[in-house]
């Protein structure tokens, strides 16, 4: 069975999807496109090689440029320290007092939580802010005075 240059190239691109489906590489939609791309131009009777270099700048271009375009957006924070997906974080909580294991129990929201200091803030008594939630302990460090 003789198998045309286009069909290839669309079953190519065919595997470089569900591949992408089965892993979540964003990439190789991008691949994917360039394919695609080598697909259409066989479609429009060029060259086996040019058919690769349309593949190669349009697969290779897609990928550079979704790499360039994520790069330029910062990552955002782990979900347990971003106030986006945590409302609790950056909160306000008073804490009597600090026990020698740098823990203590809180009463938030109506709750009584156990709270463990920042590793690099000082054990006072006062007012601290939640900078983490890990798990079911809050994770606290001085809140700045206004």
């Amino acid at each position: 069975m003789d198998v045309s240059a286009s069909t290839f190239w669309w079953v190519a691109a065919g595997i470089a999807v569900a591949a992408e489906l089965t892993t979540g590489t964003f990439y190789l939609l991008m691949v994917a496109l360039g394919l695609a791309a080598a697909a259409i131009a066989a479609h429009l009777g060029l060259a086996t090689g040019l058919q690769l270099v349309t593949a190669a700048i349009v697969g290779g271009g897609a990928t550079a440029l979704w790499h360039w375009t994520h790069a330029r957006h910062p990552v955002s924070l782990p979900s347990e320290r971003n106030r986006d997906v945590n409302l609790d974080v950056g909160e306000r909580i008073e804490v009597a007092a600090w026990g020698a294991d740098r823990t203590t129990r809180v009463q938030y929201r109506g709750s009584t939580w156990t709270a463990r200091l920042q590793a690099d803030a000082p054990a006072a008594p006062g007012a601290h802010r939640v900078v983490a939630v890990e798990g079911n302990w809050l994770v606290l460090a001085p809140a700045p005075s206004h």
